[in-house]
């Protein structure tokens, strides 16, 4: 990609939220070699948990809305972890989590909302493995949490 990722990212509109601290006993990135670990970061809307159960309160395209807004998140900390997003070489993996009923099966649909912006903003280097589940529950209520692993 020949743009710098950040110009990128506001050619589509989006302002990195200031990278949020951790909420318990754990730190938000670590780096090891040339890969960048992510913890799950949870959903927000309007800055506090974005609440809610998949196939009870909520469907397949608000828990997508949800899980992009996540990977403007990782975006963030990434950011603030790496001091510049040009840094990285490749989004490598993506893990899910979604909360969601017994009867609800589209959680990949779900963490499509996050996978299709890493490839927005980053083009090939930011197609990745992935994998999605359903959880009976979040930490918070929070409808999805999603982590991250990058190469540098």
């Amino acid at each position: 990609m020949n743009k710098p990722y950040l110009d990128r990212l506001k050619s589509l509109g989006i302002e990195l939220p200031t990278a949020g601290p951790p909420a318990a006993a754990y730190v938000m990135a670590r780096t090891t070699g040339n890969t960048v670990f992510l913890s799950g970061h949870i959903a927000k809307k309007d800055g506090k948990p974005w609440v809610g159960k998949l196939g009870e309160d909520m469907n397949t395209d608000a828990g997508k809305a949800a899980a992009r807004s996540v990977a403007i998140d990782l975006i963030a900390t990434l950011q603030n972890h790496l001091g510049s997003l040009d840094r990285i070489k490749s989004i490598v993996k993506v893990m899910g989590l979604v909360n969601s009923t017994d009867q609800y099966t589209e959680q990949h649909l779900v963490m499509n909302g996050c996978s299709e912006l890493l490839a927005e903003v980053f083009g090939d280097e930011g197609k990745h493995a992935r994998s999605a589940f359903g959880v009976a529950q979040i930490p918070l209520g929070a409808c999805v949490e999603i982590e991250l692993i990058a190469e540098i």
